[in-house]
């Protein structure tokens, strides 16, 4: 179930001045959007929405990360984005009536700020500037979506996996020396939904890598890139 928390229970007294979309707005004008949100917390795997739910808020992460998905028309899950601190979600279905057309789940004890799309559109008007941000964002996002579907239609595995290695390292590694060291916001399962694989291919090739030296990994949840190069060549 969906709680709502305390403002303490968040990383920043100005949570909204982590998002790249308010990043430039002044002490006064980030207060009046603070004064707005409303402040939630998911556990590990509950769901924000699904499919159909109307389309009528904007997330900011706050703490925590997300997993946007679909379904393939086979009933396979389809990750199509994962969310971290200070990225938001949400934005594009603001500007219209109607409803989300994917799913989102927290991956981990996550927390959320929200505004509602009255109090959101209304930020807009106040500072049209956020729209230029907004539709950079999208082509980020657009981006992001070809990079995945090109990754779906490359057949050799140890690259569809690279590739996913890199995108994580870029958004939740800490780079230590020459190596990186990874917090994966990923477990087997969702990295396999996320390259259209099984679990079990999934586990091989890492274990592959691991024996080539290009990676090293520390139970289920830590690894550490030892060799990005390589990885870069995969």
């Amino acid at each position: 179930m969906l709680n709502t928390c305390n403002c303490s229970a968040c990383n920043d007294k100005y949570c909204a001045k982590k998002v790249s979309l308010f990043s430039n707005l002044d002490t006064n004008q980030i207060l009046k959007v603070v004064n707005k949100i409303d402040h939630k917390s998911y556990k590990k795997g509950e769901i924000l929405f699904s499919e159909g739910d109307i389309a009528d808020r904007f997330f900011i992460v706050n703490k925590g990360s997300l997993k946007v998905y679909n379904y393939t028309k086979d009933g396979k899950e389809q990750i199509l984005y994962i969310l971290s601190e200070s990225d938001f979600l949400g934005d594009l279905n603001l500007f219209k009536e109607g409803v989300f057309d994917y799913y989102a789940m927290a991956l981990e004890d996550t927390a959320l700020c929200t505004l509602n799309k009255q109090d959101f559109n209304h930020i807009l008007l106040e500072n049209p500037e956020i729209n230029l941000k907004i539709l950079d964002y999208a082509y980020e996002r657009i981006t992001t979506l070809e990079k995945l579907i090109q990754t779906l239609n490359t057949k050799d595995i140890n690259t569809r996996l690279a590739n996913l290695l890199i995108n994580i390292s870029k958004n939740f590694g800490i780079k230590k020396g020459k190596e990186i060291e990874i917090t994966l916001p990923l477990s087997r399962e969702d990295m396999a939904s996320y390259l259209g694989l099984t679990r079990e291919t999934v586990s091989r090739h890492l274990s592959d890598l691991q024996n080539q030296n290009i990676i090293k990994m520390i139970g289920n949840k830590k690894m550490v890139v030892l060799d990005m190069n390589e990885l870069n060549n995969l």
